[in-house]
């Protein structure tokens, strides 16, 4: 089962998943590098950075605290061979990151902005598109859709398409799990996966602790949510995904060892 997991290291102080753990003045710049490390030796193929909270409701930042939060981390771990993204919707953050080693931008805003989409291209970058509708202050407040995967799925074609046309040649498409849509939707979204194969591009879940799963099965605090987050990655790779964004690296990687294992052999 040839499955990619990227690991989330958050350097936020409102992160939604682990509360700034790993951001803010008692956390020391070795001890991030630290945690990359750690990520990577767990199973990671590369380190998602992340300067600016995305969670529902979360308040942005400038792009000046955002690069000062995130470029000295990348410098640091991409200098031990570490491969990384960014985590971005601005193209300033998006192209100093690319020029101190990124090899891709995660953009939740879906590269609508043209800045965005030529910051990739002239860098030779690859880019994960997702899905969100609205911004992070807005995007729960309306989850109607007529078909969520077919407005989704043409969302992202559009998308990949101006990304192809510009030159760009690694695109992931990502349906935004948590972006705009209500948990049952979320749960659609992955069941129906493989509608979203006529893309032409490997696909990206980050469902990892995501509001969904305390949605479905009652109230849990984002460390509780393990369990949750497995299950879904389990039907993610059944459905077609190539690539995980998870929180726990070492569970998830040992998860689709014995799953894979496990159907192999039925």
């Amino acid at each position: 089962m040839d499955v990619q997991l990227v690991g989330i290291l958050n350097l936020t102080p409102d992160s939604f998943s682990d509360g700034g753990r790993f951001a803010g003045a008692g956390q020391s710049l070795q001890a991030q590098v630290e945690r990359a490390c750690r990520l990577v030796e767990q199973g990671a193929s590369w380190v998602d950075l992340g300067g600016e909270s995305t969670r529902p409701g979360a308040e942005p930042v400038s792009a000046m605290e955002e690069m000062d939060r995130v470029l000295p981390v990348l410098e640091a771990i991409v200098a031990l061979g570490i491969s990384v993204s960014v985590d971005t919707r601005k193209p300033v953050v998006a192209r100093a990151a690319l020029s101190a080693g990124a090899a891709v931008i995660n953009d939740v805003g879906g590269f609508e902005d043209p800045e965005m989409v030529h910051a990739v291209a002239q860098a030779g970058g690859g880019a994960v598109v997702m899905h969100m509708r609205g911004t992070p202050q807005t995007m729960q407040g309306d989850t109607r859709y007529q078909d969520v995967v077919s407005e989704v799925r043409d969302f992202l074609q559009e998308r990949v398409n101006g990304l192809r046309a510009a030159g760009v040649e690694q695109i992931w498409a990502d349906p935004g799990i948590g972006f705009g849509k209500s948990a049952p939707q979320c749960a659609e979204l992955i069941a129906r996966l493989p509608e979203f194969e006529s893309l032409g591009v490997p696909l990206y879940i980050g469902a990892s602790r995501k509001s969904f799963i305390p949605a479905l099965v009652g109230a849990l605090e984002p460390d509780e949510r393990l369990p949750g987050s497995l299950a879904a990655a389990g039907a993610a790779v059944l459905a077609g995904a190539s690539v995980l964004r998870v929180h726990d690296v070492a569970e998830t990687r040992q998860f689709l060892q014995i799953f894979a294992a496990c159907r192999g052999a039925a």
